[in-house]
């Protein structure tokens, strides 16, 4: 249930969204934009055979960029213009609006605290296309083509998952194999106690299990195909996520930077294998 902190919160964020903004808009133009830039990069392959299988190497280490941007850019703030931004917009006010109390949205209006702004599509674009010229010099143009395809790919991923993460529950995220296991795996996440150390995928958990920051003690396969399911759960987390879903605990030790983690809490988090220092 939610808090009287976090709905205040919520309704101090949703008077300050511009009436200019629309929900369909910004997502009918990320991704009109996205999958037109991935049509058109398909549409200049001249005859790819084994440049398909650079889609993989690129996909597993963007999972684990994600991972590393999410864990050291949006929950370990750095005074650095845009980087501080970044930490604003995500620590301080998409983990103040929700929480694992309450993760879901209601209106088009929200999709603003949801989906990120298009200047983010943007830099990708310019940084999948400086991959990609460097892939086509070194292999080919369509090896080339292969890093805008599947970096914007997977930033349209991310975008759609989160997505699914964040709306009320049905049938379709109950019930789709991997979207269920990152619904579960996020909502997870945004429990106050453990949001800056514990799972921070939020396309497929890989880096999660690599790096041992999943709330979860099983194995990759186990983790992809998860679901809802909660047996796996490491025990030293499940005390840390239960007290932090109290009001009380929540007005008194979380701030906008994240929690005021106490003794027992961090010992916690370090028994579970997942203490990442800021």
């Amino acid at each position: 249930m939610i808090t009287e902190k976090q709905a205040r919160f919520r309704e101090n964020y949703l008077q300050q969204v511009s009436p200019w903004y629309h929900g369909l808009v910004h997502i009918g133009v990320m991704y009109g934009a996205g999958i037109a830039a991935i049509a058109w990069c398909v549409s200049q392959l001249t005859d790819p055979t084994w440049e398909w299988l650079l889609i993989i190497p690129i996909a597993i280490a963007g999972n684990f960029v994600e991972w590393g941007m999410h864990m050291h850019i949006m929950h370990r703030l750095k005074d650095v213009f845009a980087l501080r931004a970044i930490f604003d917009r995500h620590t301080r006010q998409h983990h103040q609006y929700f929480t694992d109390n309450d993760f879901t949205i209601h209106s088009v209006k929200e999709f603003r605290i949801v989906f990120f702004p298009w200047r983010v599509l943007i830099v990708l674009v310019v940084a999948s296309a400086l991959f990609g010229g460097l892939a086509a010099l070194l292999l080919g143009p369509d090896a080339g083509y292969m890093f805008p395809i599947t970096m914007i790919g997977h930033y349209m991923v991310y975008e759609t998952f989160h997505f699914c993460c964040h709306v009320p529950e049905n049938r379709f995220v109950r019930s789709i194999p991997l979207i269920n296991t990152i619904r579960r795996h996020h909502s997870a996440h945004h429990n106050m106690g453990i949001m800056m150390h514990i799972n921070m995928n939020l396309t497929l958990p890989i880096a999660d299990w690599a790096r041992g920051t999943s709330d979860l003690d099983r194995g990759l396969i186990g983790h992809l195909f998860n679901g809802y399911d909660t047996t796996h759960q490491k025990p030293a987390l499940k005390k840390v996520i239960e007290k932090y879903r109290h009001a009380t605990v929540e007005s008194e030790r979380v701030t906008l930077e994240g929690p005021v983690l106490e003794q027992d809490d961090l010992e916690a988090l370090a028994q579970a294998g997942t203490v990442i220092p800021a």
